[in-house]
């Protein structure tokens, strides 16, 4: 294993170097998520303009990004978010992360603005930075085929942001590979704002394995577990989606902006609908995935047709589909594909439109407001018409949702904030955690806002013997395995955030590791034990983990974050649920205190403030970097 190479680039000056990461931090942080979470602490001051020269753009690929292992094809962004002035951590799979790899680099830092519109060329260790004025504007699958066309190679891999990007629009994402996208808390209004439309790779080397034949040994094994796994099964025959008519039937579906938990619909909204009516023409997978979870989708019919793409996820049939009550499945794949052209985050796209249409349900929004178009709960048309403003920031609305739900609301006034379903300044995803206790605390305390993609507990639903078998493994019994209790929460939720760290610093697909189980620690240490040549306990590996958890928390604690920002959204934590086998459950700020100082327990974080104590850091190793900020 060579050391791995970190490229800076700084805009502003239009330089480029390369430096090694000292080993003493790829001991510390094992690769990916970690070193970015090192060089993010290192690198942007407290109390800095997100959206200004002084943030950095961090992309870096899991260690073992590129290897055969399992469904390690990740990559980890990291930056300031504008969404919420606090960390963000943001990951995308496809091919990108090892074509990097392959050019012979594993971290990309970009500092700086440039003067005007540019993409950065890596070309097996050349680097170039090239005017992007004649490509600036495109949408992101024309922005990939002109980058392909100017330097003549139809395989580089190209990392970009659309229009909503250079729009600054507040969930403008990154794409990766085309059909992957780095999604939440604004990272590609980051890159908007830098003037970097696109980062194109191409690399042809190889990487070199401590011990090659263990190494694809494990992998095997593992890849063998993996295929085993029933969580596995259901991904690849029907896509992430295929779980929500099982999620409607809890009654756990976000309908009209969390109003709702249950839609008579939920089968057009499925996986298995995207089969059955033949939309589904292809699966897309991720370098070194044998999963292929991602849908290919086609329409060519109604009023929607022209659609040609990836398929709308589980998290894009909910926030496009139940939460705006939009049942027209040929409406939603639409609204899909315009988010993937423009780049814009589908949960926060959807969550935008869903709070307008509540917002002209309650009257405070009115046509005129929407230029003429009809909010009305159900309108697909209107959901299609606005996500093409939101990604343009065109029309008053259009700039107004563009902002997020937390400073749309500021600005509408009146009671809108309360169902801006938003914590720390980011749109919740769909779950319904006022049902599943678990993801209310991972929510809670997630460092970027409350969505599943830090900390994903979805085996406290006891869907699987795996799942089962897991919650029995963290508790010491397999009754806690339902998500309607609180009891051992705080244990879930940390063996979850731990493994779900280790599983972003090694480049692994958290589908593999927290949805189904078979890229487990105990596999994960053993693939990175054989490809380093080292001797990683499984122990020392999670404690890895705990540290780039904590880590993350120090920065928010540099930005003033404390324990009240560990939080759900309003209407979470004072409507209970309306319906069904829940009804009337709620997260109240009761029982979100009683889990926060079990989970402040675990940790050894100051209950009062949340702020790590002086101990823990320092057992962790973390002192001399972050020494300033542990004084209270």
């Amino acid at each position: 294993m060579r050391q791995p190479i970190v490229l800076h680039v700084d805009l502003s000056h239009g330089t480029l170097r390369s430096e090694l990461v000292p080993k003493q931090v790829t001991t510390q942080f094992l690769g990916g998520r970690g070193v970015n979470a090192y060089y993010a602490y290192k690198m942007i001051k407290p109390g800095i303009d997100p959206l200004g020269p002084e943030n950095v753009l961090i992309v870096g690929p899991g260690t073992l990004t590129g290897t055969t292992a399992p469904c390690s094809g990740r990559t980890s962004v990291t930056c300031k978010s504008p969404v919420t002035n606090l960390y963000n951590k943001t990951n995308s799979g496809g091919h990108w992360g090892a074509e990097l790899k392959y050019a012979g680099y594993d971290y990309i830092i970009i500092a700086g603005v440039s003067s005007h519109p540019v993409y950065l060329w890596i070309d097996n260790g050349k680097m170039e930075i090239r005017d992007a004025r004649e490509i600036w504007g495109s949408d992101i699958k024309r922005t990939n085929q002109l980058i392909r066309e100017d330097l003549g190679d139809e395989e580089i891999q190209v990392a970009t942001i659309g229009p909503a990007g250079e729009n600054r629009v507040m969930c403008g994402y990154i794409n990766f590979s085309w059909h992957h996208a780095a999604g939440r808390a604004g990272a590609g209004a980051v890159m908007g704002s830098k003037n970097l439309k696109a980062i194109a790779v191409r690399g042809t080397g190889g990487i070199k394995v401590a011990d090659p034949i263990n190494f694809i040994n494990i992998s095997n094994k593992v890849r063998q577990e993996l295929a085993n796994d029933s969580g596995t099964k259901t991904l690849a025959q029907w896509g992430t989606s295929g779980s929500l008519p099982v999620v409607n039937e809890l009654y756990s579906i976000n309908n009209r902006n969390f109003q709702n938990n249950y839609i008579e619909y939920a089968e057009k909204l499925s996986g298995q609908y995207l089969v059955e009516a033949g939309y589904l023409k292809g699966r897309i997978a991720c370098f070194s995935c044998s999963t292929a979870c991602h849908r290919y989708v086609v329409n060519q019919n109604g009023p929607f047709r022209g659609v040609n793409g990836a398929g709308p996820e589980f998290e894009a049939m909910a926030s496009l589909g139940s939460a705006t009550d939009v049942s027209d499945t040929e409406a939603i794949l639409m609204a899909n594909q315009i988010c993937n052209q423009l780049g814009l985050d589908v949960v926060s796209a959807g969550s935008y439109v869903a709070w307008a249409m509540e917002c002209y349900e309650k009257g405070m929004l009115t046509k005129e407001d929407s230029d003429g178009i009809d909010l009305r709960w159900g309108n697909g048309e209107a959901l299609v018409q606005m996500i093409e403003k939101i990604g343009r920031r065109e029309g008053r609305l259009g700039d107004l949702l563009a902002k997020g739900i937390r400073r749309a609301s500021q600005e509408l006034g009146g009671d809108s904030w309360k169902w801006a379903v938003q914590a720390k300044g980011l749109e919740q995803s769909c779950v319904e955690t006022r049902s599943a206790k678990g993801y209310s605390l991972a929510f809670a305390v997630n460092p970027r806002g409350p969505d599943h993609l830090m900390t994903e507990t979805f085996a406290e639903y006891g869907a699987s013997p795996e799942a089962v078998e897991l919650i029995r493994k963290i508790t010491g019994d397999a009754k806690y395995a339902t998500p309607h209790l609180t009891e051992k929460r705080a244990e879930i939720v940390r063996w979850h955030e731990d493994t779900y760290a280790i599983t972003d610093a090694l480049g692994f697909c958290a589908f593999s590791s927290t949805a189904a189980y078979a890229v487990n620690p105990e596999n994960m240490a053993a693939m990175y034990n054989a490809f380093t040549g080292e001797s990683l306990s499984t122990d020392t590996l999670m404690e890895a983990g705990r540290r780039i958890v904590t880590l993350e928390r120090i920065f928010n604690i540099r930005e003033g974050a404390r324990r009240e920002d560990d939080t759900l959204p309003w209407r979470l934590m004072n409507e209970p649920v309306s319906s069904g086998p829940r009804k009337g459950a709620i997260n109240s700020p009761e029982e979100l205190n009683k889990l926060l100082d079990q989970y402040y327990d675990l940790h050894g974080w100051d209950r009062k403030t949340s702020i790590p104590t002086h101990e823990t850091v320092e057992q962790l190793g973390l002192l001399d970097l972050t020494k300033d900020q542990i004084t209270e």
